[in-house]
């Protein structure tokens, strides 16, 4: 089977479900480690609807859809934090196309996607529990750094040169 890449409305409805996953996903790991229990129905709503991607479309933003065999499989996400800065973000594989190469192809595309819109470097943050993210953006030269936000979930910070 092969792996495509490209462009997707946030709001489409193949965008809109890899979100859930990957917010339902990432939401249970957090709180299974931390308080033994899976996310809140009530409060995965809330903040599905509170992050909906509309900071992902051009000019400072994009939104990228994997398909792996024509069914949708993964996304990554690129915004802009200032004219030279994108952040990497909504990196995410369904399970089953996981170990088929699709990460490495998705991660590029969004590092085409930044220099595209006029960023020379690409950051990220994740958390200490997603072993496999962090694994991942070493393997592809990316590394760990100083804090660049805030974020409450955030436990590593990472960079790469784009340029």
């Amino acid at each position: 089977m092969a792996w495509t890449v490209a462009p997707e409305p946030y709001d489409s409805p193949e965008a809109a479900a890899l979100w859930r996953a990957y917010y339902t996903e990432v939401s249970d790991r957090w709180y299974l480690l931390h308080e033994g229990r899976r996310t809140d129905p009530g409060e995965l709503e809330r903040e599905i609807a509170a992050q909906p991607g509309a900071d992902l479309v051009p000019p400072g933003g994009r939104l990228l859809l994997a398909r792996y065999g024509g069914e949708p499989a993964g996304t990554a996400g690129v915004r802009l934090l200032d004219a030279s800065t994108a952040e990497l973000t909504r990196v995410f594989l369904c399970e089953h196309t996981r170990g088929k190469g699709g990460a490495a192809l998705l991660v590029a595309a969004a590092e085409d996607a930044a220099r595209d819109l006029g960023a020379r470097r690409m950051v990220l943050d994740t958390r200490s529990d997603l072993v496999e993210a962090r694994a991942l953006y070493a393997r592809l030269g990316y590394t760990e750094n100083e804090r660049h936000n805030d974020s409450p979930y955030a436990e590593h910070w990472f960079s790469k040169r784009l340029d």
